[in-house]
């Protein structure tokens, strides 16, 4: 008995809680603890900050608190989407099956009218940095992918097909409070990313067409209504068509439009977000954009903004990774001294905050050009248009390819470190939805075009306008602000660089020209990246 007694009082004099941690996180205002993110704002929106910084401050809260809990809830492996082919009388329905959290979050996020009219392009940015930094959370991707349907919608008005115009206002305004949700469906088994590679036939059906065949990775599978690519009957050109889910009135009888949803995808991240495999067969399709132009209109006008939304997603995941991490290793005690209070430590949490306030300025920086630019979404770069115009469009096309895959490579090490300033708990799940973050940012890095892949294109782009584009002209275009020495080395470099086999056969010295390029590239971005923070500090 006296030793048992002992025992007990032993143990119960370890009364160490994480209580004073996970309170200071939960209280955490995603916006009004971020002075970094207020002072960028104000750099960008001007004299429209007061207004702006008021509205995000009534804002913040709902995402800090009641929708982050939400989306820990959503990402619990147990209610993960799965498929319910059939209903109880054998009718096939292929009902996507979710949580009822992720329906709430879902409504709320869209709720918030974040592409309407009513809202200004900066506050809408903001509100939607702070969104990415509840990860994917199952809202991440369908408020990407529906911004491009709106922008392609807004491009090409059609009169002939009023069903666009109706899609555009549920997208886009709402419908009686009813927001819909797009989705863009270009990859095929057969090609991924290589788009003429497509083979879904599209079918002339009187003014509309029926599609035929399958896509084989297929995001926001749950929307309302998507972008899918697909070559008309008899024509090796791509086309593109916007699809409703369910014609009108079949939604509620769970009646799709002539499709099925084969499966859904096991991803190793954004897993709240359904992937799917659909087989159409004779799925009702309208036309949007002009015939035969469909990769031009997909890469040019929905894949731009999908890749500028991973980059503003990249710098809301390290924002909240520098946070969590600096507040963790303000706390945590380790061998009689403060985490932070070790120069190993203090070197990571140190670097993981300037990459996190590097990647938001950039960030904001492109989204300010992009927004200058009015809107330059189309086909290419069209050669009818000034010339100094043209040179500003083109450094935004390459810097949203650069920061697409810059900054999800570096969101991939920037999460990493924060990860270990928790120590082993940072592993935790239930303790950090860092983890998590993590594993989205990966697999941001691998759609809408994988490094690779953007890093030739990168390659092929400069070389093919500098004939009234120099290289050197651009480099100090993109640099400017930067010291003189950095904007010579990067053209030295570049000049050196385009006289190489980067996308030549391989060899061992076209391998190593690859190599030099990816680093160029890195180097090269956060070079600007840098000149937009000086601008803000």
């Amino acid at each position: 008995m006296n030793i048992a007694s002992k025992d007990q009082t032993v143990k119960g004099k370890n009364t160490y809680t994480f209580d004073e941690f996970i309170n200071k996180r939960q209280n955490l205002d995603w916006y009004r603890d971020e002075p970094f993110l207020q002072k960028a704002l104000q750099h960008f929106a001007g004299s429209d900050y007061e207004g702006l910084h008021n509205s995000l401050q009534s804002f913040s809260p709902k995402v800090s608190s009641k929708w982050n809990r939400l989306a820990e809830q959503n990402a619990r492996p147990e209610v993960r989407p799965y498929m319910l082919h059939y209903d109880a009388f054998n009718n096939r329905i292929d009902r996507i099956v979710r949580p009822m959290e992720i329906h709430q979050l879902e409504n709320e996020v869209f709720g918030e009218g974040l592409f309407s009219d009513q809202m200004s392009h900066w506050e809408s940015f903001v509100k939607r940095m702070l969104i990415h930094q509840l990860g994917e959370a199952g809202v991440a991707c369908p408020l990407t992918c529906t911004i491009g349907l709106i922008a392609l919608l807004e491009e090409y008005p059609d009169e002939n097909h009023p069903e666009l115009q109706q899609i555009l206002q549920h997208t886009k305004e709402g419908i009686d409070a009813d927001f819909a949700i797009g989705a863009q469906f270009m990859s095929e088994i057969q090609g991924g990313s290589d788009l003429p590679a497509n083979v879904l036939e599209a079918v002339p059906d009187g003014k509309n067409y029926r599609l035929y065949g399958n896509k084989f990775f297929c995001s926001v599978a749950h929307a309302d209504y998507s972008v899918v690519t697909a070559k008309i009957t008899g024509s090796d050109k791509v086309s593109t068509f916007i699809v409703p889910s369910w014609l009108p009135g079949d939604k509620e009888k769970e009646k799709r439009n002539s499709y099925q949803i084969n499966r859904i995808k096991w991803k190793m991240g954004t897993a709240e977000l359904p992937t799917g495999e659909i087989h159409y067969n004779g799925t009702l399709a309208y036309p949007v954009g002009p015939e035969g132009k469909g990769i031009a209109v997909a890469v040019g006008i929905v894949l731009t903004l999908s890749r500028l939304e991973i980059g503003i997603a990249c710098a809301g995941f390290m924002l909240r990774a520098a946070r969590e991490a600096k507040l963790y290793g303000d706390y945590r005690t380790v061998f009689g001294k403060k985490v932070k209070d070790y120069p190993l430590s203090a070197r990571t949490l140190k670097r993981v905050e300037n990459a996190a306030e590097r990647t938001t300025a950039g960030a904001f920086k492109i989204y300010d050009l992009f927004l200058k630019l009015d809107q330059p979404l189309n086909p290419g770069i069209p050669k009818d248009q000034p010339l100094e115009l043209r040179k500003q469009l083109f450094n935004l096309r390459e810097l949203v390819l650069l920061q697409k895959i810059c900054a999800t490579n570096e969101g991939a090490e920037v999460l990493r470190d924060a990860i270990s300033i928790f120590g082993g708990h940072g592993v935790m799940e239930e303790f950090s939805s860092l983890p998590r973050i993590f594993r989205d940012v990966i697999v941001n890095e691998q759609w809408e075009g994988p490094r690779n892949l953007l890093l030739t294109q990168i390659y092929k782009d400069i070389q093919r306008v500098a004939d009234w584009y120099p290289p050197a002209e651009f480099v100090a275009s993109v640099l400017k602000g930067a010291p003189e020495t950095t904007i010579q080395e990067y053209t030295r470099k570049l000049t050196d660089l385009l006289q190489k086999p980067v996308c030549g056969d391989v060899s061992d010295d076209s391998i190593e020209a690859a190599e030099e390029w990816d680093a160029f590239c890195d180097g090269f971005f956060k070079a600007y990246q840098t000149v937009a923070l000086q601008e803000i500090q």
